[in-house]
């Protein structure tokens, strides 16, 4: 089943990598401000995956130097990278779903991508996240399941050969209080051995809207609960990312609302080994913002958290949860989605935020603004859609991950 597309309701899918990675960029690197764009065409040519040059003080800033066609109607969507980021893959919300991209270098160094191979999901479609863990496996949330009207799974593959090895569903028709329903967001606890899922809405936009996250065993698949994370049952807030919080920082799990614009928490419960009841711990409208969507943490333990409407992102201290402190807030474009961080030429340590979600209306932008991390000034905007012809859809480093922890 593939995507239809409905402005009548807002949607948007979101994120991007999987686990917790250092930051490995390293300065001699030649593509430290070079990464890695999926995008759709606006003018009906193939969508696909493209190099851009990131750094407002580089003389090629916004300059694509490489792009890889995946098809019209494909809807490439997350990028993610292996455990070791030796592999990298896109999801996608049409075509094959999943795709494995093999890139080179150029004579000057400069990342080439080559081609795409499909790789098979079986029944599940509508591709969403996507996360890998240590012992060789990678979990794939499929927003679309086999396409029924209540449907979702995700799919268990082995990384070393990209094979399907289990399809993991649990219908709210036969259980209506553990259940997987519409997955996108993803995240896993090895150490404690889970794994959460979110349950966002139905690709169609119109059948069904989630209001629940949804706790896994990570070895047994079995179902632990499902969690409402909303104001009431009737509340469909659309829970679109969840970050299970792990190593160093304190055992709590994350989410965000699509479509009631705020930020959830829920405490780790020694005793039980499960989660606690999620309660609100931000408000977007008390500050003028609506749809909270991605969360990421840099290498300083700040967590950044992306609102679409009106396009800002949000800066918060971890040190006290479950209390959020507010520490700033920047100025991006409508359509505030995912970010990537790194250091510019001269030494600045900034965030490049992509700005548009699947080409809604009034948050769909269509550019990549870069955001100075200590004084909150715009360094530089690319406007794809009106130099491309082409709208961003989500980013990702050429020279590995470009966050601390995402999901």
């Amino acid at each position: 089943m593939k995507l239809k597309f409905n402005t009548a309701i807002l949607f948007v899918t979101l994120v991007i990598f999987t686990t917790c990675h250092d930051d490995n960029h390293n300065s001699d690197h030649p593509h430290d401000s070079s990464f890695y764009i999926d995008y759709r065409s606006l003018k009906g040519l193939p969508d696909g995956i493209a190099v851009i040059e990131l750094d407002p003080e580089a003389p090629n800033f916004g300059y694509i130097s490489s792009r890889l066609e995946l098809g019209v109607g494909v809807l490439p969507h997350h990028i993610y990278y292996n455990q070791n980021a030796k592999k990298m893959f896109t999801t996608a919300l049409g075509g094959s779903y999943l795709y494995e991209i093999k890139t080179e270098e150029d004579e000057d160094g400069q990342p080439k991508l080559m081609n795409a191979i499909p790789i098979d999901t079986g029944e599940n479609t509508v591709g969403e996240n996507l996360f890998f863990t240590n012992d060789g496996r990678y979990f794939m949330t499929f927003m679309g399941g086999a396409g029924g009207p209540k449907d979702g799974s995700i799919g268990v593959f082995n990384a070393n050969n990209n094979q399907l090895i289990k399809t993991i569903k649990a219908p709210i028709q036969a259980n209506p209080s553990q259940f997987i329903m519409y997955p996108h967001g993803i995240s896993i606890n090895e150490e404690k051995g889970l794994m959460m899922v979110t349950s966002t809405i139905h690709p169609d936009l119109t059948t069904g809207v989630g209001n629940t996250c949804t706790l896994l065993d990570l070895n047994t698949y079995e179902l632990k609960e499902t969690y409402q994370v909303a104001d009431s049952p009737t509340d469909m807030s659309s829970p679109v990312e969840v970050l299970l919080l792990r190593g160093k920082f304190p055992q709590y799990a994350l989410a965000t609302t699509m479509l009631g614009g705020d930020i959830w928490i829920a405490p780790y419960n020694t005793a039980t080994k499960k989660y606690d009841a999620f309660s609100k711990i931000f408000e977007g409208s008390t500050q003028g913002l609506g749809w909270a969507l991605e969360m990421y943490i840099d290498d300083s333990n700040k967590l950044y958290v992306s609102f679409a409407d009106p396009g800002k992102v949000l800066v918060f201290d971890l040190g006290n949860l479950p209390q959020l402190k507010l520490l700033k807030t920047f100025n991006a474009d409508k359509g505030a989605h995912h970010m990537a961080f790194f250091k510019t030429k001269s030494g600045k340590d900034v965030v490049a935020v992509q700005n548009n979600l699947l080409d809604i209306p009034n948050i769909n932008s269509g550019t990549i603004s870069v955001i100075d991390i200590n004084t909150g000034k715009t360094l530089g905007t690319v406007n794809l859609r009106d130099r491309y012809g082409i709208l961003p859809e989500s980013i990702e480093g050429t020279n590995g991950p470009s966050s601390y922890m995402h999901h």
